[in-house]
């Protein structure tokens, strides 16, 4: 069964902080592995289902980690080029140190050239300077010397995962990556996206990818969560959309999933049985 996770809906500026901590606890207490915080800083539009990340997500991950005890939490996706690499390094690493280990640092280099334009980064660059900014942030990370000293160390890994299905971003994941989320998928495109990756070099990389259910009936939502395990993902994150009926989507889904998985494990165990007892 892989891991499930969720990604926490952080697109609307009148939605109180405590609202996170308490979908950050339920995630929790539910058996959710990982909450992932989206990220924007300057987008050309109002934050919505397009623009997440009304609250930076480090400084809102340091905030719900000390409100929690066991999930992890992570950027899905930290635009890296908008940003100074020794300081999301020096970020990440404090946050690890302080939350228990707890952190998956997810980049990305962005997609929405008015934002670029709006900080002052050139949008043509993102690929290079996302590639020399992980070499940087890797090299921090693992003990290499950049020209100073780096601290807090990272004492125990500190996953970099790397979202995007372009070939680029596969290249990046396996070059770079510890982990790689696709977006958009369905099984059949999921197991080619990881073919490829894959194919790109021989680093162990763990493979999950994101789905959303934000309005509708869940079921399919859970049948294609079910089609994305058995091709293989070992992570699926979803958004619930808004924080309005996001506890209550997040709730119904993981139950629904977590049946669905079990039936079928009981199933395929029971038919195996019966057919080699049969054989014997």
């Amino acid at each position: 069964m892989p891991e499930l996770q969720v990604v926490l809906p952080d697109e609307s500026a009148a939605m109180p902080p405590e609202r996170l901590v308490e979908l950050a606890i339920a995630a929790e207490q539910l058996g959710y592995g990982t909450a992932w915080l989206p990220d924007h800083l300057l987008p050309p539009g109002e934050f919505g289902p397009t623009y997440g990340g009304v609250y930076e997500p480090l400084v809102t991950i340091g905030y719900l980690a000390a409100r929690t005890t066991r999930i992890r939490f992570g950027t899905s996706v930290l635009v890296l080029p908008l940003r100074s690499p020794y300081v999301v390094a020096k970020q990440a690493a404090t946050l690890h140190r302080l939350s228990g280990e707890r952190i998956v640092l997810g980049i990305g280099a962005g997609w929405a050239e008015a934002e670029f334009a709006a900080v002052g980064a050139v949008f043509e660059e993102r690929g290079r300077r996302t590639d020399e900014s992980l070499g940087i942030i890797r090299d921090l990370f693992e003990g290499r010397d950049r020209g100073g000293v780096f601290e807090p160390a990272v004492r125990a890994p500190l996953p970099v995962m790397i979202g995007g299905t372009t070939g680029p971003a596969l290249r990046r994941a396996a070059r770079y990556g510890d982990e790689w989320q696709g977006l958009g998928l369905d099984g059949a495109g999921f197991a080619a996206a990881v073919e490829k990756l894959r194919s790109y070099g021989d680093r162990p990389v763990r493979v999950g990818t994101r789905l959303d259910w934000s309005a509708g009936e869940p079921d399919p939502v859970v049948a294609m969560a079910h089609e994305l395990a058995d091709a293989g993902a070992e992570t699926v994150a979803v958004s619930f959309g808004d924080e309005s009926g996001a506890l209550e989507r997040m709730t119904r889904f993981h139950a629904l999933f977590t049946a669905g998985f079990t039936a079928g494990f009981t199933a395929g165990f029971t038919a195996g049985f019966t057919a080699g007892f049969t054989a014997g």
